[in-house]
């Protein structure tokens, strides 16, 4: 049997939460309304694990399975302000996108505007990247998507997010078929992310040549694939654009 529950604003269950309780398994359907993908993620499951997530696609026929979820969130081009990161959900890898775009503010009061991406995270990437990287952004309008609609609640793609906005202030595109992960601490290091390997295994078998990974970071051999340990934004930024030897 299944029970159709009303959600609220908040991405809660409304009501009390005897519903929730009653029932074996709890799944939410969630996706932008503008967009024709859908996540079925599991909050609740008696009988299996919670670390799952389908993704589907709204086709003539109805709601149709995607086997291969990364390839929908990558556009492919190499351009200024472009940078992917491998994100997990649930215990599913999916590559992604991150856009930005900077332009001038001639009012001193400059917007940050994100889509797909934590606004907080980024003021605070941004405030890593004028102080640490010594990146001149205060008077730059900031505007950061997420290719395809998709969320990234992870810490893991903070570098992906500090990249991207770097290759659009110097207006340079990053290398190609690089990729990066890590998170991003107040003090401009790159820390370590959980499942790596994961993420190293699909980027890898989508044709990325290169990602950039937290310097303490266990190195697993992964054919056609060059790791790059960065214990550093600033380290991270000269890589792509100086390509320093790193150390």
């Amino acid at each position: 049997m299944f029970i159709v529950g009303h959600v609220t604003k908040d991405g809660n269950i409304a009501g009390p939460r005897v519903l929730e309780h009653i029932v074996d398994t709890v799944l939410y359907f969630e996706g932008d309304r503008h967009e024709g993908l859908r996540l079925l993620r599991a909050v609740k499951n008696r009988f299996g694990s919670t670390n799952e997530v389908g993704v589907f696609e709204m086709c003539d026929s109805g709601m149709q399975e995607v086997v291969d979820p990364s390839k929908l969130f990558l556009s492919g081009e190499s351009a200024p302000g472009c940078a992917v990161t491998c994100a997990m959900e649930g215990s599913r890898p999916i590559l992604a996108e991150v856009q930005a775009l900077l332009t001038e503010n001639a009012f001193g009061n400059p917007r940050r505007t994100s889509a797909g991406v934590d606004a907080y995270r980024l003021s605070l990437m941004l405030a890593v990247l004028e102080k640490k990287a010594h990146l001149k952004l205060s008077n730059k309008d900031v505007y950061l998507n997420v290719v395809g609609g998709l969320r990234l609640d992870e810490r893991s793609t903070d570098l992906a997010v500090a990249l991207c906005v770097a290759s659009a202030l110097m207006d340079v595109p990053l290398p190609k078929h690089t990729a990066a992960l890590g998170e991003v601490g107040l003090t401009g290091e790159v820390r370590g992310v959980a499942r790596i390997d994961p993420r190293l295994s699909e980027c890898a078998r989508l044709g990325y040549s290169t990602v950039l990974v937290p310097k303490l970071t266990k190195k697993p051999k992964i054919d056609g694939l060059t790791i790059v340990p960065v214990s550093t934004v600033g380290e991270a930024i000269a890589y792509c654009y100086e390509k320093k030897p790193v150390v």
